[in-house]
């Protein structure tokens, strides 16, 4: 990812934490917060909602108002009598409101340790495990075999490994990857590298060379997993994208 995507993407984070700033400004109130709660199910003229929320109905024409404004909510007339209005909930406006849900977009995610030999190879598990997106693992200085504890960890925990060599990841990265390092050497040594990239500082099993620390591992990758999965959307690489065009 060139210098100037990078720009686009975080202008388009910038925007869409713009909107959830807003969204969530306008519902930071009871009466709003319940006004939205009675319109998930129903529509309702502002009347009704003035009678079930006990709120006056000036007092309610603000609250609309600042939630129409933030594009939480709409009106329609009424087909059968013209002059009374109902409210709905604009649904869109809720999704994604949650930290992040869906504000990441990558044709691939790649998890990096230094041997993908344990720590990349399970969350690659994970992630497969996890989500559509497709994912590759690899390491920097990749080792011989996959470390036999790392099998009987992903057995333990229901977990099908993806990979079954280890990879260098100069065979393996795209362009157009997200990586993922869980490892701080692999972190440290990949920094002047221009592809989108989180780390995840997680402790490396072999140095302890027990089930614990693998089975502890395993753990730690599965709430990363479990936390960045639904904030990631997929993206065709782009070389698809010129097939399909």
């Amino acid at each position: 990812m060139n210098i100037e995507a990078v720009g686009d993407v975080a202008a388009s984070l910038a925007d869409a934490r713009a909107d959830r700033a807003r969204v969530l400004n306008a519902l930071g109130d009871s009466v709003r917060l319940a006004i939205v709660d009675l319109l998930q199910l129903q529509d309702l003229s502002p009347d009704q909602l003035s009678r079930q929320l006990a709120v006056p109905g000036n007092l309610l024409a603000h609250h609309l108002k600042v939630l129409e404004a933030a594009g939480v909510v709409g009106r329609t007339h009424s087909q059968a009598d013209r002059r009374r209005t109902y409210v709905h909930l604009i649904a869109e406006s809720l999704r994604g409101l949650l930290p992040g849900q869906g504000e990441l977009r990558a044709s691939r995610v790649v998890f990096v340790c230094t041997e993908n030999s344990a720590r990349s190879i399970l969350a690659e598990a994970i992630w497969h495990q996890s989500s559509d997106i497709p994912s590759a693992s690899a390491g920097t200085h990749p080792a011989s075999r996959i470390n036999p504890k790392t099998r009987t960890a992903a057995r333990r925990n229901g977990l099908t490994l993806v990979s079954t060599t280890p990879h260098s990841l100069d065979e393996v990265l795209r362009s157009d990857d997200l990586i993922i390092s869980v490892c701080d050497a692999v972190n440290e040594e990949l920094e002047p590298m221009a592809n989108s990239r989180f780390h995840w500082s997680v402790p490396d099993p072999a140095r302890l060379d027990s089930d614990e620390a693998f089975d502890s591992a395993v753990s730690e990758l599965q709430d990363r997993v479990i936390a960045l999965a639904p904030r990631v959307l997929h993206s065709l690489p782009p070389n698809h994208r010129k097939e399909q065009s």
